[in-house]
């Protein structure tokens, strides 16, 4: 009995080691300089005061930005990830799109534009598909970046990424 249970701990601390080893190799082999501190992370800067994102779209890069490296180091394909990174940030997409629903002043009477062209694609099509499109590539060049970099998660909060909102 005593011999099993020393064999047993000798055991969780070689598995213990190993996976330490396999930490500091994953970490040694991060791309340097490519992570990006998160909006409102304090600096090294004694001068830079913390930037808090402003408006709805750059509240919702930063969801994106929170919640991709958070959920980076899921092992499932990136795009799947950036799925589940663009899910957890539907309000924020939510509240965006919201803006573009209000009557502003302008040539059109206040309403804005339901169809345009794509400046990128030159299909038709609007300012909410544009969003999610955007937030779907922008996930997955988080994820993508935070894989590549080794980029460290931001403190999490009950489940939730320090400054991100949470879902529900």
């Amino acid at each position: 009995m005593a011999r099993t249970l020393k064999l047993t701990a000798a055991l969780a601390l070689s598995t213990l080691a190993l996976a330490a080893c396999n930490e500091s190799e994953r970490r040694a082999g991060a791309v340097a300089g490519l992570c990006i501190p998160f909006a409102g992370a304090t600096t090294t800067d004694a001068n830079a005061a913390p930037v808090a994102p402003a408006g709805p779209s750059a509240a919702m890069d930063d969801c994106l930005h929170r919640w991709g490296y958070a959920l980076a180091g899921s092992s499932d394909p990136a795009d799947q990830v950036a799925g589940a990174v663009v899910a957890a940030c539907m309000p924020a997409l939510t509240r965006w799109n919201q803006q573009s629903l209000a009557p502003t002043a302008g040539p059109t009477g206040g309403a804005p534009p339901s169809e345009a062209q794509s400046l990128i694609t030159g299909e038709d099509t609007n300012a909410m598909a544009e969003r999610y499109r955007y937030a779907q590539d922008r996930a997955l060049f988080y994820v993508v970046q935070g894989r590549a970099g080794k980029c460290a998660a931001p403190p999490m909060r009950n489940g939730v990424p320090d400054g991100a909102t949470r879902t529900g």
